[in-house]
């Protein structure tokens, strides 16, 4: 599909008070095809205003709006005269700012709850679950508040109620102005996808274009224009991101790219070989792969600690991307896989705005004097649309949606020294668990599935003889966000088949123990 415009021109702004759920907000607007963007709640007003939003979403928050130091909109924003839609904290602080009343009756409200729908507003004319007997049009919802709204500002009117809170939603239909107690963007709230998409599309007259054909399309566009004739080089991983920009490079540049792969012996089974089929030989990547296995193993002698272990092995890909990159003295670029969770997480290290923030450098310390210019085609998505971008390149779907794998790979998953032995026998006992993890449709019901190996030995039985050999622990997590998780509740019979197989292949391997640990407060990795 060619479009006649920039896929960004209807766009909706988010400003973000600190809520859990902004980023969900975001990945909600953009399932719906829409193009949006998160902002800190005190962005100056001229780069709101610059962004040009056909609406705005406040999002909800932490703080009380009763406090001293409440985070309060710049109402210079209303100036601007697009749809503004308030959500949980967003709604209080329209309410308090615009002469309304907030108010804290001790008793917060987590989870379901049923709000009545009134006045027939833009906003949820004709959206309901259920009607009651006497013909109320209501609605199940997520609520997550503490504080409540008590009085309306001058010339809203009340558009939805439940028990604990009156006043569940407001509307000023002359300003376009809305306001909702309860949060739209979760599952929880079954119309929540129908209430956003009739904010975004009818209220704001948004067209559904940000679909992962048209990102492709400008993506390839706008990698052509930064390009031109340029070489470009790129730290190929096998991880899903580094993927999607190999193929969507390759679409935009052809043989104008180098893949660098580098194979530290750390890797899942045969991943090398997969990577190596998948670019090289079925897509005409050209890819350059380095064995490193031996340098790697070598650097790693007698080191137990974990955090010793991530730096050398980090170091290590540096030093041998650096040595790779200077045998290409005409590439001008350098390749990332730069999210834009990563690009909001940096914002707010650099603000100092963000809570449990990280600072995220790709790459992780490349050398100044390389001169090279980045390219990050994959900044402005999420994880779920670099996905989807990546099915619409042609990567295979088990490419695309495997779990994700650590950076340093199967060094913090072996305990203690890494060793050739123990990562061989870790390398068979994981694939036969991930293996029988797809034949039994389990794999994408799991969030992440690996196997670790313990340095100890355990006494075990083959035939008639006893055996002396090592352990091995299967841990598998089912998580929406990967800060919290709960550990996968597997069959017992499919675990005593993986366990069997294990034990029954792998000639070195005594015992199988299953990891039922959830985070907190364990985490999900054992190092």
């Amino acid at each position: 599909m060619s479009l006649d415009h920039d896929l960004h021109d209807d766009r909706i702004l988010i400003l973000d008070f600190g809520s859990q759920y902004t980023q969900l907000i975001a990945r909600r607007v953009r399932e719906l095809g829409v193009y949006c963007e998160i902002y800190p709640w005190d962005a100056d007003f001229d780069r709101i205003a610059g962004f040009l939003p056909k609406g705005i979403i406040l999002s909800g928050g932490p703080e009380s709006t009763l406090e001293g130091e409440a985070p309060e909109l710049d109402l210079r924003v209303l100036d601007l005269e697009v749809p503004i839609l308030g959500i949980c904290y967003g709604m209080q602080t329209l309410a308090k700012q615009l002469g309304g009343k907030v108010e804290n009756v001790g008793k917060s409200e987590f989870g379901y709850a049923m709000v009545r729908c009134h006045g027939h507003t833009d906003l949820l004319r004709d959206i309901q679950d259920h009607v009651t007997a006497e013909g109320h049009g209501m609605l199940d919802v997520w609520m997550s508040h503490g504080d409540r709204v008590a009085e309306m500002p001058p010339g809203f009117k009340l558009m939805c109620s439940s028990d604990s809170a009156p006043i569940a939603g407001m509307a000023d239909e002359s300003r376009r102005i809305y306001g909702l107690q309860f949060h739209p963007e979760v599952t929880h709230t079954r119309k929540g996808g129908e209430i956003l998409g009739r904010f975004v599309h009818e209220i704001c007259g948004c067209a559904s274009d940000w679909v992962p054909e048209n990102i492709v399309d400008y993506s390839v566009q706008k990698l052509r224009e930064q390009i031109g004739d340029g070489h470009v080089i790129l730290g190929l991983s096998g991880g899903v991101d580094s993927s999607v920009v190999a193929a969507l490079l390759h679409r935009a540049i052809g043989d104008q790219l180098t893949c660098i792969f580098v194979d530290n012996g750390l890797l899942r089974y045969r991943e090398g070989d997969q990577v190596m089929a998948t670019f090289a030989e079925h897509m005409g990547v050209k890819v350059i792969r380095i064995d490193a296995e031996q340098r790697f193993l070598d650097a790693l002698e007698g080191v137990t600690d974990p955090e010793r272990k991530r730096k050398i092995i980090g170091n290590l890909f540096i030093e041998i991307f650096e040595e790779e990159a200077k045998k290409h003295n005409d590439a001008a670029f350098l390749a990332q896989g730069t999210i834009y969770p990563d690009v909001i997480e940096s914002a707010g290290a650099s603000t100092g705005k963000a809570h449990l923030i990280k600072s995220h450098h790709n790459v992780g310390g490349l050398p100044e004097h390389m001169k090279l210019e980045l390219v990050e085609p994959l900044r402005e998505l999420f994880k779920d649309e670099v996905r989807r971008v990546g099915l619409e390149l042609g990567l295979p779907h088990e490419m695309v949606y495997r779990h994700p794998f650590p950076g340093p790979g199967l060094g913090v998953r072996i305990l203690g020294e890494v060793k050739k032995e123990y990562a061989d026998l870790l390398r068979l006992a994981d694939h036969i668990f991930i293996d029988e993890l797809w034949k039994h449709e389990l794999y994408e019901k799991t969030s992440q599935a690996f196997t670790v190996f313990l340095p100890v030995k355990s006494v075990g039985v083959t035939g008639d003889g006893r055996r002396y050999d090592y352990v091995v622990a299967l841990r598998a997590v089912e998580t929406i966000d990967f800060m919290t998780a709960r550990w996968a509740h597997l069959p017992y019979e499919f675990l005593d088949h993986v366990s069997r197989r294990i034990m029954n292949e792998i000639d070195g391997i005594a015992r199988v123990v299953y990891d039922i640990s959830g985070k907190p407060p364990a985490t999900i990795e054992w190092e």
